[in-house]
């Protein structure tokens, strides 16, 4: 059977793979794109242990689902697994890198980060995408959203430490078109999404980061993805790229394995049409976008076939400075004069609606960040609440002996409510606390590299210490402002850092000695190969990622369309 032949192949669908693939597709190009995991039609994400068991990456464990944990030396890293690819479980927080970070430094001198771009260069390109994604700002003054008590703490918060708070734009959809904001309103759509399923305004149900269930989320399933195959563009979801080789006369070959076992129940349009494996697919053009891990571990596994790589493959990774942290015991004094439990409902609201910014002149580090209220599903909250259950039984202790020798003497009390109600105590555990995230500019020292089959990463957070104190004491200065404590994340006394917002290992630079890519994403010295994701960017964004991503993908795409040479500005 001949090889089938397409004028792009894209590896992805995240943030790089959906934007490019529809750019091309939508110029007239016929377009192939792979991804790894399953799609997710609202009402598909797991809730319960039961469907949460099942719910990770691990090909060799017979596991297809949408979270992949990484646990490298130091640091461990979270990315997804799906059509859409991070934009399924992400916090749809879209801001744009602050134009003074795009940072020169000489990597080949002692430098860390340099960005042979700037913003000026991704403005029409974040213009673009933002027209796309549709972002809007939490809607804070509209019934019956209205403001979250998480919200109101943030902004009181800044507001008390003198430092900006703003809500940002986020990809969520409030109000259906023509109508004020209202949950649970349908969203009407000019054309069925790739799914063919009905969509719901924001319920505030705090679900943001474990899936969408009623398809609130412009995810780029949504978005790019469907307008990518009413354009003509191929998706083929179970598909994981494996070998990657150069044919004589400018073709790319790109043998990929299915996984089998997660086709079940997926639409057809969405599979390939075949169910043999391994398959190889033929292009003058690859378009990598298989995220900061994917994309440098294909790269790095494939160096057999791409001799003359940049020696920068696998360098310059970054954690994009995140960290977690928790408010707890959130107080405030009462008319009594004494201290009560202030209630800031972290699953009430989407993920994330307040961004504080710390500024490089207030940061002790001299390097920015900032800092954001994170929801939880109202499910986590009961997980809370379990650790005040001690307290409450010992609380009760004495009522519930009054109770129980009542009972025995006979004298029966039939209504249990008060009783009830006192055993689940102030809920001050569950309700009174918010997790918070930070993010900004961590140093980028981190270097992947291939050991075998497993890819591993040398990274320490040693380089970047003054900046991840100075974010520890912000956690400390915003929880003491809202009357609570912070406690920090406990894999960092274990000496572990998490990030869901790795970048770097491709990285971009102006030439092959200061980068694997050109600033238009192309591959130095491989014409027709191209990387369009995080992994291309030589440094930490700062803010959260995806937008910044998603504006390179779209230059990417032009660069292409335009048939830009490698390394041309």
């Amino acid at each position: 059977m001949p090889e089938e032949r397409f004028d792009a192949i894209v590896v992805g669908s995240g943030f790089g793979g959906s934007v490019t693939a529809c750019r091309l597709a939508e110029a007239g190009q016929t377009v192939l794109v792979l991804e790894r995991g399953q799609p997710y039609p609202p009402g598909s994400f797991a809730r319960t242990p039961h469907g949460m068991r099942t719910n990770f990456w691990s090909p060799e464990d017979g596991l297809f689902g949408l979270f992949d944990i990484c646990s490298f030396s130091g640091l461990d890293v979270i990315t997804a697994s799906g059509l859409g690819g991070g934009s399924l479980i992400y916090a749809n927080v879209m801001l744009r890198k602050d134009e003074h970070t795009f940072v020169r430094e000489d990597v080949l001198d002692g430098g860390y980060e340099d960005w042979p771009l700037t913003r000026a260069d991704l403005e029409p390109h974040y213009d673009r995408v933002e027209a796309r994604q549709r972002p809007e700002p939490y809607p804070i003054g509209h019934q019956p959203y209205a403001a979250t008590r998480k919200t109101l703490a943030m902004l009181e918060a800044a507001n008390a430490l003198g430092l900006p708070c703003h809500l940002p734009k986020i990809a969520v959809r409030f109000a259906a078109d023509g109508e004020d904001p209202a949950p649970g309103r349908p969203i009407s759509e000019p054309r069925p999404n790739l799914h063919h399923a009905p969509r719901l305004t924001c319920q505030l149900c705090g679900e943001c980061d474990v899936g969408c269930n009623i398809g609130a989320k412009n995810t780029l399933d949504f978005t790019y993805l469907s307008d990518a195959q009413h354009a003509g563009a191929v998706l083929r979801t179970c598909c994981e790229a494996r070998l990657l080789e150069p044919r004589p006369g400018g073709d790319w070959a790109l043998t990929y394995v299915q996984h089998l076992g997660a086709r079940g129940g997926h639409r057809e349009d969405l599979l390939d049409p075949e169910r043999r494996s391994p398959r190889t697919v033929v292009s003058s053009r690859v378009i990598l976008a298989a995220g900061a891990v994917g994309s440098p571990r294909l790269l790095l596994a494939n160096r057999a076939t791409l001799p003359g790589l940049s020696p920068q493959l696998g360098r310059r990774v970054s954690a994009n400075g995140d960290a977690i942290g928790w408010i707890r015991d959130a107080s405030r004094v009462g008319d009594d004069g004494a201290r009560q439990p202030r209630y800031l409902d972290p699953s009430r609201g989407p993920v994330i609606t307040a961004s504080i910014d710390v500024p490089a002149d207030r940061s002790p580090s001299g390097r920015e960040f900032h800092i954001q209220d994170a929801g939880a599903p109202a499910f986590s909250e009961w997980m809370w609440q379990g650790l005040e259950v001690p307290g409450n039984v010992w609380r009760m202790r004495r009522r519930l002996v009054r109770r129980m020798v009542a009972h025995l003497r006979g004298r029966r009390r039939t209504r249990l409510g008060g009783l009830v109600s006192g055993l689940l105590g102030t809920t001050g555990t569950s309700a009174a606390m918010m997790p918070v995230l930070a993010m900004g500019r961590d140093i980028p020292d981190g270097r992947y590299r291939l050991a075998g089959d497993e890819l591993e990463l040398d990274w320490s957070s040693e380089p970047s210490d003054a900046y991840y104190r100075g974010v520890h004491e912000g956690f400390h200065r915003v929880a003491k402002a809202i009357g609570g404590r912070a406690s920090d994340d406990p894999l960092e006394r274990l000496n572990k850092n998490v990030t869901v917002h790795p970048v770097g290992g491709c990285p971009m630079g102006e030439d092959a000695r200061r980068g694997v890519v050109d600033p238009w994403g192309q591959v130095y010295g491989k014409p027709g190969l191209y990387v369009a994701d995080g992994s291309a960017l030589p440094g930490p964004v700062g803010p959260n990622p995806s937008f910044t991503i998603a504006a390179f993908a779209d230059r990417v795409a032009d660069g292409i369309l335009a048939g830009r040479p490698a390394g041309s500005t």
